[in-house]
């Protein structure tokens, strides 16, 4: 198996790890509003960063502190981005049972009344909560993508620094 292979395996595990089973409940405070996200946010980054340090312990030994500075950093930045209620955090994905519903009353209110100002405001609200579904899962890709670049780029340097 090649480095960089491992590498990429390596870290998929270490994104599984940290962003899922290891994210407690704590570390969701970051999606509080004010400064109250700053410590939850900051536990979870250094959860990316312990792990990115004990990787580098093994494949780059000298770099290890600045890696692991590199993935915390922009994990920070990225997962403040997402859950930000004033930036992507705004967005609200539906559960399948709000999509369902949306559907009945569509079928069973505005069918039933169409160009009524009640089917219309009903209309307008739930345009307004499918974008927001759209928007908020193309904003949960956008966060993985650059995670998933960032270690790319941790693999990279591993790879090339001397």
């Amino acid at each position: 198996m090649s480095t960089i292979f491992l590498l990429l395996v390596i870290y998929q595990i270490k994104h599984f790890l940290a962003d899922y089973p290891l994210q407690g409940k704590y570390m969701l405070g970051k999606f509080k509003g004010g400064t109250d996200w700053i410590m939850p946010l900051f536990a979870h980054a250094m959860v990316h960063a312990a792990f990115t340090f004990a990787i580098c312990l093994y494949f780059a030994p000298q770099h290890a502190v600045l890696l692991a500075a590199l993935d915390a950093t922009i994990h920070f930045i990225m997962d403040r981005i997402k859950a930000s209620p004033s930036m992507l955090g705004r967005f609200k994905a539906l559960s399948a049972n709000e999509y369902r519903e949306i559907a009945y009353e569509q079928e069973h209110y505005i069918k039933k009344f169409p160009g009524t100002q009640t089917s219309l405001n009903m209309q307008e609200k739930f345009n307004e909560r499918l974008k927001s579904n759209v928007l908020f899962w193309w904003c949960l890709g956008v966060d993985q993508m650059v995670h998933h670049l960032t270690h790319y780029l941790v693999i990279y340097l591993i790879l090339v620094l001397p």
